[in-house]
């Protein structure tokens, strides 16, 4: 019976970590990309996303509760995991112990991250460019911001991965192959969009 929930929570946590999680970072990086075009593009895509119909609703229930729950059972994988990199030093058995390593990073830099936009905004504190660009002008949050937002990015390709093998898309070592190449094009490509965000605010 423990056998089997534990089935369910893990498919449970490597569903919610591309749907809707996934998605969402794809979104958030988005938004923050308009930066790089002007302060009054970003603070015109933040503004249409805080005006969203049923927006705490869907803050709820299609961020906040998935990502609580994919790092509180995330927290229980990474630190009860066996990790072989060590004894066999195999690219996918690093990957593994990276997954968790970015996992841990990056449930940090969320939190901090929402401590330093959501709930300064509860508190009167307009979400927008100034706030942004505020917060890295420091180059310790600059340096902190960088690491996690590769870290999340690095996370979510990488789970990609996994996700594919656990949900029976890629079988075949052909097909895990270029899951690979696929997930590594995808992880650049989102470390592009979201490193360029973040230096446009400095």
């Amino acid at each position: 019976m423990e056998a089997t929930k534990e089935f369910y929570y893990r498919r449970l946590h490597s569903l919610l970590g591309v749907i809707p999680i996934g998605i969402f970072l794809i979104q958030h990086l988005v938004v923050n990309h308009f930066a790089t075009r002007s302060p009054e593009a970003f603070n015109t895509a933040a503004h249409f996303m805080e005006k969203l119909p049923f927006r705490y609703l869907l803050e709820i229930f299609v961020i906040f509760l998935p990502i609580i729950f994919h790092a509180v059972y995330g927290l229980y994988i990474a630190f009860t995991a066996k990790n072989n990199a060590n004894r066999y030093g195999f690219f996918r058995n690093w990957m593994f112990v990276l997954q968790r390593v970015t996992g841990v990073i990056t449930l940090i830099f969320i939190t901090w991250h929402v401590w330093e936009t959501r709930i300064q905004a509860m508190r009167g504190a307009e979400v927008n460019y100034d706030m942004m660009a505020n917060i890295l002008s420091s180059p310790v949050s600059l340096a902190f911001y960088l690491i996690g937002v590769i870290s999340t990015i690095f996370h979510f390709a990488n789970g990609l991965w996994s996700f594919s093998v656990s949900w029976g898309l890629t079988v075949t070592p052909r097909s895990q192959r270029i899951a690979t190449y696929v997930t590594i094009g995808v992880f650049f490509a989102l470390t592009i969009v979201g490193v360029r965000a973040i230096l446009a605010f400095t």
